[in-house]
């Protein structure tokens, strides 16, 4: 009679920590409903009073400007590049939406070629690009690329590029 009473109680404990343990997995593996996963890209755009280069602009070898867009992000921005290189043999981009009367094909002896990268400090969802570039006297006149890239927080990029002509 002691051992049936044994077995039961051995029973017993081994179901009550089964599902003791099956509550606790279950528990464990339960996703966080109040972390929202971000999926929306940053937005970039030069189309404001500001914004620049607009698309076609002339610069002027030798002169300084401020390149300058606006980025947004719906969480946190986390960095930015400003990419400037010719397009002397007239290759696109996917997000161009204006296309430039091009000049000749021509080939590459002295490019400007400006490529920086910049972090956007503390938790910032709107910042606003703002950099110098003084072109340089003696670099190729022609056709360009001047291309946005932003990163938010999460990894997600957007970019845009515009076209520019640099002339004498």
């Amino acid at each position: 009679m002691l051992c049936g009473f044994k077995s039961n109680l051995m029973k017993s404990t081994f179901k009550y920590l089964y599902f003791l343990s099956f509550i606790l997995l279950i528990t464990a593996c339960s996703s966080d409903d109040s972390t929202e996963i971000d999926e929306e890209k940053p937005t970039i755009t030069v189309n404001y009073t500001t914004g620049f280069p607009q698309g076609c602009a002339f610069l002027t070898r030798g002169e300084t400007y401020n390149f300058r867009a606006m980025v947004t992000d719906n969480s946190q921005l986390a960095a930015y590049s400003i990419d400037i290189h010719h397009n002397f043999d007239h290759h696109t981009h996917d997000d161009q939406v204006r296309d430039c009367n091009l000049g000749a094909l021509q080939q590459a002896e002295n490019p400007l070629i400006f490529v920086e990268n910049y972090t956007i400090a503390g938790s910032k969802t709107s910042y606003e690009i703002n950099i110098p570039v003084t072109i340089p006297n003696d670099i190729d006149t022609g056709d360009y690329h001047c291309a946005y890239s932003v990163t938010d927080a999460t990894g997600w990029q957007s970019r845009t590029s515009i076209d520019i002509k640099i002339v004498e």
